[in-house]
Formats: structure tokens, C-alpha cells, sequence
């Protein structure tokens, strides 16, 4: 597909900031691996082959019977009767001594009829521990780094290196969208207050007044205790709050635009005003909008961190850096867990600043990069 233009010369203006160029490529390759998190850090294997069939456990649920055993429930593929009876092929031995069946197996050494059993095997993701497994380690926790635990554990005993992959992706697609979602209202709404003015600007301004003096911290803390905490509801109130912040932004450069001689000629035309406003004046008040954007996104990032500190955001067993951050507050004998909370929030805030950065640049009319 070719660009137009106009999109050419925005793009060479982005590519022309070295800074936001690589910040984008550095936080695609980072967001883009968190999308596969499942494949990354995991408890259950990413796939397995039991008597020469293939399944694949991240996908599916599959009961212990499926693989020989006794029991209805999901596998616990970590556990060794289970491994040893993937790996024999359903070997009953697996009960009485699985560990030794496995070093059956694997040596050739295997004391059952193998036209009866088949060897299977499992590939297992790069961190055998989802955001959720508690880690088999002796010592009271939070346990120090190692080789399993890259970044230690916090204090259940869960990889922190999971948690952070999983977090990581829940905060970005969280202010994702958020933040989408609040620009398009707020876009609308400052775009409607400036394009017609007079009472409905009016009547705009003084419902902004009266809505954005409402503590949103306590209705959030109001609505979970009465409802429960869950993901879309926190994305709802953060909306509910979260418009007003482009809406001053829009009104003004649609009350300045409003009376241009482009705006007279497309109303002598005959064009409707929802044509005019988003195809015509929107465009030249995208650089003002733009230039909020990265104060919207860190802000999203930042209220569902302090939430999730404070105890009122996600739900408890979702992976999350803001509780991460109150368990480095809790335990400061363990460095580790404030280490990866600064530098994972450091990291992700600076990234998405010189991306919008770089993103202002190339819908600032003025820069003219060759």
C-alpha cells in the first residue's frame, strides 16, 4: 500500500528522531513477545506428544486420564508421575517409581513392551512458571535470584520474571485501551464545544466543571466494593474520569479554526458539519492533541499502578506491577523486587514518552525533514 503525501512526510519526520524511531522499535520487539506470553513463561508445556499424538496444553485442557492417569482434573504437568507417564506412554510403573521409568526411557533401558507404549515428550516454554505457579524452593520467601528464578520470587513464591511478562502486557493493553477509548469521547466532546459554541459550549463547560470536580478515586473504591474489582469495570471508571483531559485541547483549536476561510467555504458548499469537523479541522488540531497524548498514557499507566498499590485495582490474581511495587515496599530485604518494579516501570514510561514524542514531530506541520 503507498502513502499519500502528507503520510510519507509524517513518516520520514518520525524516522528522522532517532530517539522515538528506536524507542518504537525497542518497545514493539518488548510488547510484541508479551503478546506470546503464554508461549514465554509458562506452567504447562507448549506442546506434547503422548502414543504419537500431538497436543498442545496452552490451548487446550486436558484431564490426567488423557495421558493414563487416574484423575478428571487438569494435569499438573510439572509433577513427575504425570512427566512419567507422557513419557512411557502411560506406564502403570509410573505410580510406584516414576523417576526411574523416565531414566528408563531416556536411556533406552525401559522394562515395558515398547510396541505397546511409545516414548512421548514435552516442549516446555523458556520459563517453566506462569504469572500465577508457585515456585518449588525451599526457603522462606521472597527467594533471591538463581538460575531458575532469573529475578528471584516474591513473597508466595511466584517467578518474578513471569509476573513482570504478564504485567507488562495487562498494562500496555489496559492503556491501550484506556486511553482510546477516552480520546475518542474527548475528541468528540472538545470537537462539538468548539465547532458550535455559544450554549452548547456553555452548557459543555459547566457539566466538565461539575464532573471533574468529583473525587474519582473514591467512586472507583465505592463501585468495586460494591460490584467486586474485574479488568472491563476498571476500564469503564478510568474512561468515565479519564475524557476530560483532551477535551480543553480540541475546543480550543476548533474555536480558532471554526471561523477560517476553509470552515466559511465548506458550510457555503453545502458540507455537513460532521463531514467539516472530523475530515477538515480535526486534522489541523491533531498536533495539539498529539502533544497530550503521552501525559494521558502515563497517567493511565501510573493510576493503575498506584491502584493496584493501594489494593483497589485489578482483581488479586491478575499479574500486576503495582502490586508488585507494594511488595518491594513490604519487604526491602529483598532489593531484588524494588530492582525490577523501577526499572520495568522506568523502562515502559520512557519508551512510550519519546514514541510520542517522535509521533508530535511528524503531525507538527512546521517540520519539513527532507
Amino acid at each position: 500500500m503507498t502513502l499519500s503525501p502528507l503520510n510519507q512526510r509524517r513518516w520520514r519526520n518520525f524516522k528522522n528522531n532517532r530517539r522515538a524511531l528506536w524507542s518504537l522499535i525497542i518497545f514493539s520487539v518488548l510488547f510484541g513477545l508479551s503478546l506470546f506470553a503464554e508461549f514465554i513463561a509458562n506452567d504447562k508445556p507448549i506442546m506434547v506428544s503422548y502414543r504419537g499424538e500431538l497436543h498442545m496444553p496452552v490451548f487446550q485442557f486436558y484431564p490426567e486420564t488423557a495421558f493414563g492417569g487416574d484423575f478428571e482434573t487438569e494435569a499438573v504437568y510439572r509433577d513427575v508421575e504425570v512427566q512419567c507417564l507422557i513419557k512411557s506412554g502411560g506406564a502403570d510403573a509410573c505410580w510406584d517409581d516414576p523417576e526411574g521409568i523416565i531414566e528408563g526411557v531416556e536411556d533406552g533401558s525401559f522394562g515395558v513392551d515398547l510396541d505397546d507404549f511409545q516414548k512421548g515428550w514435552m516442549l516446555w516454554p523458556l520459563i517453566p512458571y506462569a504469572y500465577d505457579t508457585t515456585v518449588d524452593r525451599t526457603g522462606a520467601a521472597p527467594l533471591p535470584p538463581n538460575g531458575d528464578n532469573l529475578l528471584g520470587t516474591d513473597d508466595t513464591k511466584r517467578d518474578v520474571l513471569a509476573r513482570v511478562i504478564y504485567g507488562f502486557r495487562l498494562s500496555i493493553l489496559f492503556t491501550l485501551i484506556v486511553t482510546s477509548l477516552a480520546s475518542v469521547v474527548g475528541i468528540t466532546a472538545g470537537a462539538i464545544q468548539g465547532y458550535f459554541g455559544g450554549w452548547v459550549d456553555l452548557i459543555f463547560q459547566r457539566i466538565i466543571e461539575i464532573w471533574g470536580a468529583v473525587p474519582s478515586i473514591y467512586i472507583i473504591i465505592i463501585m468495586f466494593a460494591i460490584l467486586g474489582r474485574s479488568f472491563w469495570l476498571l476500564v469503564f471508571l478510568m474512561v468515565l474520569f479519564g475524557w476530560m483531559a483532551l477535551v480543553g485541547v480540541v475546543r480550543a483549536e476548533f474555536l480558532r479554526a471554526r471561523n477560517l476561510e476553509y470552515v466559511r467555504a465548506a458550510k457555503a458548499l453545502g458540507v455537513s458539519n460532521t463531514v467539516i469537523m472530523f475530515r477538515h479541522m480535526l486534522p489541523n488540531a491533531m498536533v495539539a492533541t498529539v502533544t497530550m497524548l503521552p501525559f494521558i498514557v502515563t497517567g493511565t499507566i501510573s493510576a493503575l499502578a498506584g491502584l493496584d498499590f493501594l489494593g483497589f485495582g485489578l482483581p488479586s490474581s491478575s499479574p500486576s506491577l503495582g502490586e508488585l511495587t507494594l511488595q518491594a515496599k513490604q519487604n526491602l530485604q529483598a532489593p531484588w523486587l524494588a530492582f525490577t518494579a523501577f526499572t520495568t516501570f522506568a523502562v515502559m514510561l520512557s519508551l512510550l514518552v519519546f514514541i510520542f514524542e517522535g509521533v508530535r514531530d511528524a503531525f507538527d506541520p512546521r517540520k519539513t525533514f527532507s
